[in-house]
């Protein structure tokens, strides 16, 4: 396929891919049949939607997406063992992991069973003491004074220490990827055990227990009993689902939507707390989710308290929710300085190995553990690589893993942990997490990397640009941006329309903050659009636009509206540019 607009090296040094023909077939096919405007198509077609389904499409409801919680195995039990919870009054533990997927989902039930007057344990491990996961020691703890414990975002793999928690029934709600055996507990809901159909692998773990829930509501329906209103729960699955990166498709599509839809209501105390401490206001949106409240729940799990944020996500009370927020915030504020030191070494250690290795992977003594993963996204983003960054106390080395799309690294993570390279390894396609023996480090690496190029990871090069069209700066209005936001959510495996203004002026151009970029370009035609690029000048960006000498470039990006004293403007989120003409 030819170059879009001939960029065959872009700024960044990406190929540009525009529209296949069948997707420019398919977009006027749209445009002529729904009256939608043609940017809305294009977005509409990349996703491979049929003219007939534009409508059903640009409103995704549960309705008409949320499958039948018992095509999950194991639902029905873990439904009724629930229900028998609630009915006999006996103590409840909620354990679960320590970010954000985990958080929500624990908050889901506290707050469930709040709403029916039972009150429920919460256990999250510290991250550096204890890990991921249930332990042995934690789980004898709550068996000796619980009678059920729910495991949520973790588990699956939890043989040992679900078997440790003697006298106490068990049961799991997870989504990571199972082994061959599951615990022996009550019940393993997971759509990623190996026996299931994997329909919903797409899950995230809080998505899992909403369907338990939706499932013990209507159980509780049928004896007469009302359940809490499920719908108002949704802002959690919806923040679970963007931050947790699950991909954006089927019934996933619901839980964001609507979800942000019920957020935007303002009556989660703990949330309305985090979001006005962050700096939002406007109604929030996906990005919202993924890049302001995500990264303040994690950080309590990250370098702080491991409970903080499931504590605000659950709380009814205004003044510990207004307390936590602050917390989280200040947290997330020290973990953006630690994870600018991590990510530094990291790149200068991976950059001697050579990038265009299979795997592109770092490890350092003393690196926090609550940012190795954060860092190996910045990896992975730099090297178009599957990534590793561990963290080394002593002898005992934690790490955290992000792959890109195509390879699959938890699969090959988990057989590393089973062929004894790695004391403990899991995760699923996009993430992972291992612990490993300082001796065993450069062969586990040496194996992981064989593992990633069976897959092609060594064959990839710099990610092509993909494009849905052109646009010109007139008739980028708000408009048309809300139009294109009822495509979404946007996210994982369903990005954001990118547009490109072609040869375009700019009018000016400058350095804010640290190293972001704000500018403002037009066609000379009038119109004008204002841009702004994150970390511009942490790359080429920056100088070649801030340095443009009156030269006309092609800019790259998605689109997006910016609200400033109370005034919506349209603004272009800018991701790459090439000199015009060439």
């Amino acid at each position: 396929m030819k170059a879009f607009l001939n960029v065959e090296q872009s700024a960044t040094g990406r190929r540009w891919i525009g529209p296949s023909i069948e997707e420019d077939r398919l977009a006027e096919a749209m445009e002529q049949a729904t009256g939608l405007p043609a940017p809305v198509c294009r977005t509409l077609a990349r996703r491979g939607v049929e003219p007939h389904e534009a409508d059903s499409f640009l409103a995704p409801t549960l309705r008409d997406l949320l499958p039948d919680p018992l095509t999950l195995l194991d639902m029905a039990k873990a439904s009724e063992r629930f229900i028998t919870a609630l009915d006999r009054r006996e103590k409840i533990a909620v354990f679960a992991d320590y970010d954000v997927d985990g958080g929500t989902s624990a908050a889901l039930l506290l707050t469930w069973l709040r709403a029916m007057g039972h009150r429920a344990a919460l256990y999250i491990p510290d991250r550096i003491d204890e890990g991921y996961g249930p332990n042995e020691p934690a789980m004898e703890a709550l068996a000796k004074d619980h009678d059920l414990i729910i495991c949520v975002d973790c588990g699956t793999l939890s043989h040992g220490p679900i078997a440790a928690a003697k006298g106490a029934d068990v049961m799991v709600l997870d989504h990571h990827l199972g082994a061959e055996t599951l615990p022996d507990c009550v019940a393993v809901v997971n759509p990623n055990r190996q026996d299931e159909t994997g329909e919903l692998a797409h899950l995230c773990a809080a998505g899992v227990v909403f369907m338990m829930l939706v499932d013990v509501n209507r159980r509780l329906r049928a004896k007469g009993v009302t359940g809490p209103n499920l719908m108002s729960f949704l802002d959690l699955v919806a923040l679970a689902t963007v931050a947790d990166v699950a991909p954006l498709i089927g019934v996933n599509r619901a839980f964001v939507r609507q979800g942000l839809a019920v957020m935007a209501q303002r009556d989660r105390i703990g949330l309305t707390a985090l979001a006005d401490v962050a700096g939002m206001d406007s109604a929030p949106t996906s990005y919202h989710l993924g890049f302001l409240l995500g990264p303040r729940v994690n950080a309590g799990g990250r370098i702080g308290a491991a409970d903080l944020g499931a504590r605000l996500l659950a709380t009814d009370d205004p003044r510990e929710a207004e307390s936590l927020a602050k917390q989280l915030d200040q947290l997330n504020r020290e973990r953006r300085e630690i994870e600018n030191e991590v990510r530094d070494l990291a790149l200068l250690q991976a950059e001697e190995r050579g990038f265009d290795s299979p795997l592109v992977w770092a490890a350092g003594e003393g690196w926090h553990p609550g940012v190795v993963g954060i860092v190996a996204s910045r990896l992975k983003e730099t090297t178009n690589r599957p990534s590793i960054v561990i963290g080394f106390d002593g002898d005992i080395g934690k790490g955290s893993g992000r792959s890109v799309t195509g390879i699959d690294l938890g699969a090959s993570i988990q057989k590393l942990a089973m062929e004894g390279l790695l004391i403990k390894g899991g995760g699923h396609k996009m993430a992972a997490g291992l612990t490993v023996h300082r001796d065993k480090l450069d062969a586990a690496m040496e194996r992981l990397a064989e593992l990633m190029a069976r897959q092609g990871a060594d064959r990839l090069g710099p990610a092509d640009l993909r494009l849905d069209g052109i646009l010109m700066p007139g008739a980028a209005t708000v408009e048309l941006v809300e139009q294109i936001e009822k495509a979404g959510p946007f996210g994982a495996s369903a990005s954001a329309p990118r547009f490109v203004f072609p040869d375009v002026q700019i009018h000016f151009a400058k350095r804010v903050g640290a190293n972001h970029l704000k500018a403002t370009f037009g066609d000379g035609l009038g119109a004008r659009i204002d841009a702004i690029a994150f970390g511009a000048f942490d790359g080429p960006i920056g100088p070649m636009i801030e340095g443009h000498n009156g030269a006309r470039f092609h800019l790259a990006g998605r689109l997006e509206i910016n609200i400033w004293q109370g005034r919506q403007s349209v603004q272009l989120r800018l991701e790459d540019a090439a000199p015009a003409g060439k």
